[in-house]
């Protein structure tokens, strides 16, 4: 290191989150799902066998530690990568410092954090040197592998799934945390409704958690001598938070709204409700989730449903946001509160079914269209009753092949 790299070293301020980052995969807390005993990636690692993987996961559930930890577990050369701020040029260099590893004795984990950040180009050009063993990929995304990530890419790598971390070792978390600032900068008296309180701020995210940590301790006050920190003083550093809500997010909170809707369960459809505006989703998203659901599950049970749905998002375009929460939530509540038939929708995907499948039949004769000139010529119209002139007369108006068909079952 030169001078100035250790002026540097001696003038940052290295963030609370990053010196409690676990050392060895003992001390990896909140991911019984993989490291349980006889879990195959738990195997997979004791073996020394290295594979390419894609770590997907909310923030702050370790994806980094992780990663960093397989390396020095197998002894492997880490290099690590932002999609944000790195491209083809990084790659081949990352490469070319593998190549020189190998020819020493030792593999390589290229680490890509953001993965999901990468063009199609950018994922491409990974894809020769994982498939000719130069390097081991590992990658970390927010976002689910299945949209972002290409098939070629995906194929290549076992996708591994990390859990929010569970209350129980976000708590042993926090207490590590004060307990290290403690014992490097002196006792705090702490409140002892703290804990429960950043457990439910963090929502399942470390890096969150132990952030407000940091900055809860050095905040605290004198009294008498003694440093007090106050659930208060937590709660005006936390104050509000961003919701998580990402492309995923997006899909099955949407998906959880619909299936509220459809099972009348108004008090869970008006959370979900709650929480795309929360996320700030686009009202007019929700408004059209609505009117399906109005429709594909209340139908004619009800079809008093679609026009309240039609409403609430002439409403929302009309007032916008926040007044425009208020007709969604009525009807919300209107449409989880209708009696349900899902027949309308079975009834068409059934039919679009058939013809999908072969049965795409032509129009009977008597059916088509005899206004022009020259259709009598072909016997179009020929048979048709016209039915107001005379309402009881029994005529076909599917193809003959499935002329007793039902899809309204």
């Amino acid at each position: 290191m030169n001078l100035f790299d250790v002026l540097e070293e001696q003038n940052k301020q290295t963030p609370l989150a990053e010196l409690m980052r676990p050392v060895t995969l003992g001390e990896f807390l909140g991911q019984n799902q993989l490291f349980g005993e006889h879990n195959a990636v738990l195997n997979l690692l004791n073996s020394k066998r290295l594979f390419s993987l894609l770590i997907w996961g909310t923030p702050g559930c370790g994806k980094t530690t992780l990663a960093r930890l397989i390396a020095k577990e197998t002894d492997c050369k880490f290099i690590e990568l932002s999609a944000v701020t790195s491209g083809v040029k990084e790659l081949k260099a990352s490469v070319e410092e593998a190549q020189t590893a190998l020819r020493n004795g030792q593999k390589t984990i290229v680490f890509i954090d953001e993965i999901h950040r990468y063009s199609k180009t950018q994922q491409d050009a990974l894809l020769p040197h994982i498939e000719r063993g130069t390097i081991y990929l590992i990658g970390a995304t927010t976002e689910n592998p299945s949209f972002q990530v290409i098939p070629a890419l995906l194929s290549r790598t076992q996708v591994v799934r990390l859990n929010p971390i569970d209350n129980d070792n976000m708590l042993k978390i926090i207490r590590k945390g004060y307990k290290y600032l403690m014992d490097k900068y002196g006792k705090v008296t702490l409140d002892s409704e703290i804990g429960d309180f950043i457990v439910k701020y963090a929502n399942g995210d470390a890096r969150l958690a132990l952030n407000l940590v940091e900055n809860s301790y050095f905040a605290s006050s004198y009294k008498d001598g003694e440093k007090f920190l106050t659930i208060d003083i937590i709660q005006e550093l936390a104050q509000s938070k961003a919701i998580k809500y990402d492309v995923q997010e997006h899909y099955d909170i949407a998906s959880a709204f619909q299936k509220s809707l459809r099972g009348s369960d108004k008090n869970a459809a008006i959370y979900w409700l709650a929480k795309m505006i929360s996320a700030g989703e686009d009202p007019r998203f929700i408004a059209r989730r609505l009117i399906v659901c109005a429709s594909e599950d209340v139908g004619n049970a009800d079809p008093n449903a679609l026009t309240i749905a039609m409403n609430a998002y002439k409403a929302v375009e009309l007032l916008g946001l926040p007044e425009g929460r208020i007709p969604l939530a009525q009807a919300v509540e209107y449409v989880a509160d209708a009696p349900k038939s899902n027949k309308s929708y079975m009834a068409i995907n059934n039919a679009l079914s058939d013809i999908q499948n072969g049965q795409n039949y032509s129009v009977p004769q008597h059916l088509r269209d005899s206004h022009y000139k020259d259709a009598s010529k072909y016997g179009f119209g020929e048979g048709y009753i016209y039915t107001h002139n005379n309402p009881n007369a029994k005529q076909s108006f599917l193809p003959d092949e499935i002329k007793n068909k039902n899809y309204f079952e």
